[in-house]
């Protein structure tokens, strides 16, 4: 199960060394950020589309005038879009007041 590392290979204990051990917490950390950011921002563009289509698609089915329709899923979606980006910015301007907040009452 355990392979033993190849003789030219450096052998190094990643475990013992707190400041390593500091570093790729702190990599993992911001790497785990970029990409929350990066799936609610998908989420919304799927939220989006969806609503778009959703509102599309209702017009259809109501037999409403082709550019009312069109419209109205425009809106929709220009909506949906900036209330999500909205969400998303207040989340992280939320985020950043509460770092702050606890930085300042740890000194």
């Amino acid at each position: 199960m355990f392979r033993k590392p190849h003789p030219d290979q450096i052998a190094f204990e990643w475990s013992k060394d707190a400041a390593v051990e500091r570093m790729i917490e702190a990599r993992v950390a911001i790497r785990a950020e970029v990409e929350a950011i990066r799936w609610r921002f998908r989420l919304i563009c799927m939220e989006t589309v969806t609503m778009g289509v959703l509102v599309a698609a209702a017009g259809i089915a109501l037999d409403q005038p082709t550019a009312r329709v069109i419209h109205a899923a425009i809106g929709v979606s220009l909506a949906c879009l900036a209330s999500g980006l909205l969400l998303i910015a207040l989340s992280a301007g939320c985020g950043l007041l509460v770092t702050r907040y606890r930085r300042w009452r740890a000194r």
